[in-house]
């Protein structure tokens, strides 16, 4: 009976070691979160300012030159504003840390090929997120934001003893500050994971889950996905859905040219140890052993 115990705790002694590595990891990483948000609450006028500037050219240029200020509906609004943008400025300043606590505790459970195989990824993740994040800040928003601005119109001054008919009811913009946020915010976490699309793919191929010409023949499939995809992110303009569309289809195609690369990369090193035979190759091995066997 002794014996049976000693082996259960030495089998459960490196799960217990994991589960530590693991609670130390995300208590770091918390923390990390915590004092990114503390930073950002902060300075979130500046933020706020800075994600605000769309919006005040696109009215600039449609020659509205006065306050491009927005309301708070609610008595509440404006500390949940700052609480949003303390949010999304945490993450963005901890995800580095966080991806560092990732990587140790992953690290120490991977052969040198397989660290070096991650490694890049892992690199490349939080890049083309932030590449994802400034296309949609810089190129989307300002196109989308024009888009709906047109739908104001000027009102006309219904003087007294005026004919009748005459009045024209105008339509203005007066925005809510946590709606903007929250469509702001909302176009750049979308395009920012859009963008992770090769990166997941890669690795996935890598990894050996999926292959160029799987990822070509379900390319129509892929293609209404992509569809929904920009219709479910994006606001109901045709403007924003047809170049999420473009661009996510473009990181598509992209992705089956990396895969097909490292497929490339995996079949010469095959090569090179011996392991890898084409279809005729292995048709006249098992021939030369079928003729070994009848002599």
């Amino acid at each position: 009976m002794s014996i049976e115990t000693d082996e259960l705790e030495d089998s459960s002694a490196p799960l217990i070691e994991h589960l530590a590595e693991l609670r130390t990891r995300l208590i770091y990483s918390v923390l990390a979160f915590i004092t990114g948000m503390v930073i950002c609450f902060t300075v979130w006028n500046p933020i706020f300012n800075f994600l605000t500037q769309p919006l005040c050219d696109a009215l600039a240029q449609r020659g509205q030159l006065g306050d491009c200020g927005l309301i708070l509906i609610k008595l509440q609004e404006g500390f949940f504003v700052a609480i949003s943008i303390s949010l999304l400025g945490g993450l963005c300043l901890s995800f580095p840390f966080i991806a560092y606590q990732m990587w140790r505790f992953v690290a120490p459970g991977l052969y040198r090929k397989e660290k070096n195989a991650f490694l890049p990824f892992l690199v490349a993740s939080p890049l083309m997120f932030a590449l994802g994040a400034s296309f949609a800040f810089y190129v989307v928003t300002p196109l989308a934001f024009d888009f709906f601005l047109g739908f104001q119109q000027p009102g006309s001054v219904i003087s007294e003893g005026g004919p009748e008919g005459t009045g024209i009811a105008g339509i203005a913009f007066q925005g809510s500050a946590q709606e903007y946020l929250s469509l702001t915010i909302k176009f750049i976490v979308a395009f920012g994971l859009c963008f992770q699309l090769p990166v997941l793919l890669t690795l996935m191929g890598k990894a050996g889950l999926v292959s160029s010409a799987g990822l070509k023949a379900v390319r129509k499939y892929a293609v209404v996905g992509i569809l929904v995809l920009a219709a479910l992110v994006t606001p109901p303009d045709v403007i924003t859905q047809v170049i999420l569309f473009v661009v996510v289809y473009g990181l598509y195609e992209i992705s089956i040219f990396l895969v097909a690369r490292v497929e490339r990369k995996r079949e010469a090193e095959l090569r090179a140890q011996g392991l890898w035979f084409d279809e005729e190759e292995e048709e006249d091995l098992e021939a030369a052993e079928t003729g070994r066997k009848d002599d």
